[in-house]
Order: C-alpha cells, then structure tokens, then sequence
C-alpha cells in the first residue's frame, strides 16, 4: 500500500508542490462521493492561478511606473508643475486635503511626479493631517473620520458560511442522493402495495438514516469551519511600532490609518503602503507582490513602500498612506484566501487510502448487489417472466439495491481526510496554547514524523530578557549585574572611557529610550539591545542628550553575515567617527589598538589580544553571550557613499550579557530524547556560549560534538555522513552556506 501511493501520491510536497504533481493527485481522486467536502480546505488551482497573473501584472506595473518616474523627473527638474487634483468636498470637510484614491495612485504607480506636485513626503503628511515626528493624534473624533475617509487596515474575508450550507454540501454525497431515490421510489411501491403506514417504514426508516448522516457531517463540518476561522486570527495578530502623540509604542496592525509613523527594522512585513520618510540602507523584498527575487534599494529617490514586502535589510520609519482593500497586497490576498493552502503530504495519502478503499467497497457492493439478485432474476428467466414484475418483486429488487449503496455509504471513508485535517487542528490550538504559533497545518503533521529537532537558542531555549552582567573594560573585569556595581564600573573608569563607550551604546543601536505617557523611561528593541540599553543608563548616560551630540550620518544594520552593526557619527567638534559592535571574536579581530586603564589609546598586540580572546572565552564559558564595542577616527576623504571600514578599529570593551534558560528546557530534552528524538542547538552565537547553554539543556553529551560553520562546510559528504549522527551544537556564521550541505545529506531536519 505504501509504494502504491508513494509511486501515484508522491509527487506532492508538504509546501510549494508543482501544479502538475497536485493536478495529477486529483485526476486519481476525481471519482468522489463529494468532492464539495472532500476537497474543502485544498487549494484552489483556479484560483491560485488568478494570483499569478496578479503578480505578475504588478511586476510588469512597477517595472514600468519606474521607467515612467525616471524620464519624468528629468524633465519636470527645474519646472513648475501645477496640480489638476480637486479635493472631494467629503474629505475637506474631515479636515484633510487629499482622498485615499489619490494616495493609492501616487504609491501603487510610484508615481513621483504626483508625489512632487503634492509636495513630497512632508506636502503628503501635511495634507493627511499628521507630523512626520509626533505621528497621528490619538483623539477619538479624528480617528473616526480618519476612518471613515480612509478605511481601516483589515481585508475582505469571506463570510461564515451558516450551518445549513454545511447541510446542502453534506446532501451533495453521490451515494446519499442514490439512497433517497431509494427511499422515495420504496415510500411510493410501498405505500401502493400496502398502504399507510404500513408501507413506510422501510422507506421511512432509510430518510432517517440519511437525515441523521447529513446533519452530524454537517455539524462535525460547522464546527471545524469555526476552529479554522479562529486559527486564521491568531495567526494575523502582528503588531508593529508606531509612534503617535509624540510617543514610540506597540500597535497591532489592524489599527493603523493613513498619517500613521511606523518604524520598520529587518525582517519586518510592510503592514500597509507608504513612504519612506528616513532611515538607512533599506532593502526591501518584493517577491511576495511581484516574484521579482531581487531587493529594490528604497530611499529619498525611491521611497515607495508596499504592503505586503519584507524588510531585508535596513531599518527605515514610513508614512502610511493607504490602508486595507485600497492596498495591491489586500486585493492579491482577496484571491489567495479563495486559493486555500497546499495539502499535506499525509492529507493526498488519506485521499489516495480513501480512494482505494472506495474502489474496493464499490466493486464488493455491486458483487453483493449481483449475488443477491441473481436468485431473483435466475427465478424470473425461467419462468419468461423478466419484463412482468409484480411490487413485492420490485421492492426487494430494489431492496438488494439499497444494501449494495449502504456497502459503498460504510466501506468509502469519505470523511477520512477532514478528520486528519480537523486533528491537525486541533494539534495546532493546543500548541498555540503553549505559546508556540503554527501558521501551516502540515508543520504539526511534519513534527509528529520528526527524529530530529534543530533548535535555535535565543528566545527558544533561552527566556530572551536580557542584562549584562559583566564587561571588560580597559583590560579590567567587573560584575555589573546590578545598579550599584555599574555606578561603581563608572566610577573607577577615566572620563574619556565612559564618554566613548556611551557614545557608542547610544548611537550604534537599533533600539531607542522612550518617554511613555506616564513619563517613564521605556526600552524598544532586541532584547540584546535592550541589555546594553540598560546597561549605559546604569553608568549614568542620558539617551537624548547623548544622541543629540552628535548626528549620524551612516549605518549598517545588524545581519547574520556580517555578525556586526557599524555607524558613522558626525562630530560636534568637526570630523567623523565610526562605532562597531558585533560578535566579539569578529569586531576584536577588526581591532588593531586599545584603551588601557588610564584611557590611553595602544597598539594591540599579540599578547593583549590573547588576553581578550581569554576573557571572551571565559565569558562564554559561563554561558554569557559576549559582545565587542569598538572605534576608530574617521579620514577626511571618507565619503558617505563608501561601506563603513572593517579593520582599523580600537577596542573599548568586552561585555557579556546572560540570558537565561527557560524553566522546564531540560525536562523538556529529556523527554524527546526517550522518546527517540535528537534535538540539536543551531545558533548564530560563540560556539563556548552555545556549549555552555547546550550542557545546561542537556543537549550536548560526552559523545556528542560541537561545530562551528566553516569546520562544517569544509567537511566532504562523506565525512558528513559520519559525523552528522554525532552534531549535537552547531554554530553557523553563515546559515544560508551552512543549510546547502545539509541538502545534500539524507538526513531529515526539523528546524522549529
């Protein structure tokens, strides 16, 4: 049975299966008894088709709307453009100046023409009513005609089907409908041939049957058509920062309006369209909308952002301009959302099962069907009696019919793959009350298959909040975890010391210190971020007044290649400096001087960047992530057009900042491990930190090895082979590389 539907089912994947293996599938499932219900929560190939063409329209639409701004632009330069726009009387009288259609065209079309009649940026967010700064105001009367005007961020979804189109679906059954025929041709013969009631009660009694199968499917569907739509809500909930009234908070993306100030960071979905108001080197990926691979740089020249892209890069703050249905990304989910999602790799097994065992219980009912009435028809041959049938002959004739459906009724588990689906279901709310959300309901299929677990350890085996507990500064070691000891770190450090290493934690962030409403400090960011943060008001700085010192003129976010942030300030004094922080063997190996204990600058050599190498091992050993803080003098030539420099730096510090274990990670471990699951930490951290973490989890064993990424790649197949089976911590400094091995290998890993 398993290479039977492995040689006709094995085609589809548990995601991003070709069309042919999916439309294959279905040619061998296409004799149903329902397809309405057997087929309800696969996809759509129509539909999903339709989505295609969308996108590919946008790609040719923005292809061209860019080719179009940039021949205009060289034309309007230096003209005076006047406007044609009118402003509707229903917007003026809401107290803003342009129409949401207005703010669709200018974005969708990236039509920069428009945008500079409209005057730029700063013209838009005047005309929305709002500050570039502060964001929108939170009154309630302006965000009701906000709405009202402009709409709310939220997309068509298709309505709850009421309970009784699950009852017209469950009537759609071949084998139901072959039945009541039965049924009604019975209650006719039986009630001529005996009268009422007596002859109805076989007739009778097969309605009942049929009415109590259509209303518990019916149910049974209702109920899990409710679950789905409750999932489907969870995995919306995203929340995005926002600043309004001045005040930088968290805002789910339901609620945000044109005029809105969202701050974006890399990773982060674009929740509506927009445009960009500042920021650095944003690379924004628009294959969701377009299937073009490759990032679009987005920037004062080109700052269109659309709903629905992933930030690859960068860091940016946009203004939102259209929301909702009026966004290309709302009408392309319209259409997917009909598509519905690929099926499982256990979903077409049970349509492949479901279908076999159909065939068999059909060929079996007509057997039967033919063994009970060849008595009847033997009987009638004999007699020259076949065209001349009496009532008692025709209902049991019509009897022995009847049997042979109820075979194919009972023998045809048609709802076998709905209650794999609704298990999965099931699977998938339990989980999300353990905190883990599942966006795929083939995930909970795939992890009840898994032998191997590859677990990152921030955030997953770690709790994820924070703090520095010691650092290394000047060549001196201190604890720091408290207050008092970092007062203490502040007073015993040369003046110029602290000033760098503050000027270095406030600026080369991606975090901020906010006021809320209530007047208190808050920390956004990473909770990496958050720890240093912390740890530079607990020396005494001050956020604002620090970054109001200088100006930034250059930044490099954070990613997983580089493993380091670099900026480059603007002196108040004239010139230009640039601060790196990073994964400490990376920035220290950047570094060719140092600060010593009196705040002088000194060459670093090899003794000295032995003894920091030890201290960043001893900090990792202790299973503390370590982080290097460095500098260096900017020349006069630099433009900021060239990459930051990436050697030539001066050491200011080692810190390193503990992040906890979970409570209940080892229990956890153990139990996959007797339950003959392998769980291996892959982490982007240093690999005496991963160790240390990893023997705290009781993940890493006597037997088992520590790798780093280029040890792994260097490795031929067939040593992989070999010692695969044994990796229980691997450090990657570049996944993307590292992950292509693992293709080649046979080895199935689970990454959660």
């Amino acid at each position: 049975m398993e290479s039977y539907l492995e040689e006709r089912f094995g085609g589809v994947q548990a995601k991003n299966s070709s069309e042919e293996a999916l439309r294959r599938w279905r040619r061998l499932c296409s004799v149903v008894k329902n397809p309405k219900r057997r087929f309800r929560f696969t996809a759509n190939l129509e539909k999903r088709g339709e989505a295609e063409a969308i996108k590919h329209a946008n790609h040719e639409k923005l292809r061209v709307a860019v080719l179009v701004s940039k021949a205009a632009l060289q034309f309007i330069q230096g003209l005076s453009l006047r406007s044609e726009y009118v402003v509707p009387e229903e917007v003026k009288a809401a107290g803003f100046q342009i129409c949401a259609d207005e703010l669709g065209s200018i974005v969708e079309g990236h039509d920069s023409k428009k945008l500079i009649i409209h005057g730029g940026v700063d013209g838009i967010a005047e005309k929305l009513s709002t500050s570039k700064t502060d964001g929108l105001s939170t009154d309630e009367d302006s965000i009701k005609r906000r709405q009202d005007i402009y709409g709310v961020n939220k997309f068509t979804e298709s309505e709850v089907r009421s309970f009784w189109v699950f009852v017209w679906e469950a009537l759609q059954d071949t084998t139901l409908i072959i039945l009541a025929v039965c049924a009604f041709v019975s209650l006719v013969v039986g009630i001529a041939m005996e009268g009422w009631p007596k002859g109805a009660h076989d007739g009778l009694g097969i309605v009942a049957s049929i009415l109590l199968v259509v209303f518990v499917t019916a149910a049974s569907d209702y109920r899990q058509s409710l679950q789905f739509k409750d999932l489907d809500k969870e995995k919306k909930k995203i929340q995005v920062q926002v600043t309004r009234n001045g005040f930088r908070q968290r805002l789910s993306i339901y609620d945000l309006l044109p005029g809105d100030v969202v701050h974006l960071a890399i990773g982060d979905q674009v929740p509506a369209d927009g445009l960009f108001i500042s920021g650095f080197s944003l690379l924004i990926n628009e294959s969701s909308l377009t299937g073009e691979s490759e990032p679009v740089a987005v920037n004062a020249d080109n700052p269109f952002l659309l709903s629905g892209t992933k930030v690859q890069d960068g860091s940016c703050k946009m203004l939102v301009t259209t929301v909702g249905m009026r966004t290309q990304w709302g009408k392309l989910m319209a259409t997917l959302s009909e598509g519905g999602d690929d099926e499982t790799p256990l979903q077409v097994k049970l349509n492949g099962v479901a279908t076999i065992i159909g065939q068999i219980g059909l060929f079996f009912a007509v057997i039967t069907f033919i063994v009970l009435s060849q008595g009847l028809f033997s009987k009638k041959y004999h007699e020259g009696l076949l065209l001349s049938w009496s009532g008692d002959e025709a209902l049991e004739l019509l009897e022995h019919f009847a049997i042979a459906v109820t075979i194919v009724v009972v023998a045809v588990p048609e709802g076998l793959p709905l209650a794999v689906t609704l298990s999965l279901a099931f699977a998938m709310k339990k989980m999300m009350n353990d905190k883990a959300l599942v966006r795929h309901l083939a995930a909970c299929e795939t992890m009840g298959s898994a032998t191997t677990i590859c677990s990152d350890k921030t955030g997953t085996l770690t709790t994820n909040h924070m703090a520095v507990v010691k650092a290394c500064i000047c060549g001196n070691i201190k604890e720091v975890n408290g207050p008092q000891n970092a007062s203490k770190l502040c007073s015993e450090l040369p003046e110029i010391v602290v000033k760098t290493l503050l000027e270095s934690i406030f600026n080369n962030t991606g975090g901020e210190v906010v006021f809320n409403q209530d007047g208190k400090y808050q920390i956004l960011g990473t909770p990496t971020e958050t720890a240093l943060l912390e740890f530079a008001l607990a020396l005494g700085g001050d956020f604002k007044s620090k970054r109001d010192e200088t100006k930034i003129v250059k930044v490099e976010p954070f990613n997983s290649t580089k493993k380091r942030m670099s900026v480059i300030l603007e002196l108040p004094g004239g010139g230009r400096r640039a601060h790196c922080k990073g994964a400490s063997e990376i920035v220290l190996a950047a570094c060719d001087k140092f600060i010593d204990d009196t705040g002088s600058v000194h060459p670093l050599d090899k003794t000295t960047a032995d003894k920091l190498n030890g201290i960043i091992d001893s900090f990792a050993g202790e299973a503390l992530r370590t982080l290097c803080l460095a500098y260096r003098e900017m020349e006069e030539g630099f433009s900021i057009l060239d990459h930051i420099p990436s050697q030539g730096y001066t050491c200011i510090g080692v810190v390193g900042i503990k992040d906890p274990v979970r409570p209940g990670v080892r229990e956890s471990v153990a139990t996959c491990q007797a339950a003959g699951i392998m769980v291996r930490m892959v982490t982007g951290d240093n690999i005496n930190t991963a160790k240390a973490i990893a023997r705290e989890c009781g993940i890493l064993t006597e037997e088992g090895i520590a790798i780093e990424g280029p040890e792994f790649r260097e490795k031929s197949l067939d040593e992989l082979l070999k010692l695969v089976p044994k990796i229980q911590v691997c450090c990657l400094h570049d996944i993307l590389l590292t992950s292509r091995h693992f293709d080649n290998l046979s080895t199935s890993l689970t990454y959660c």
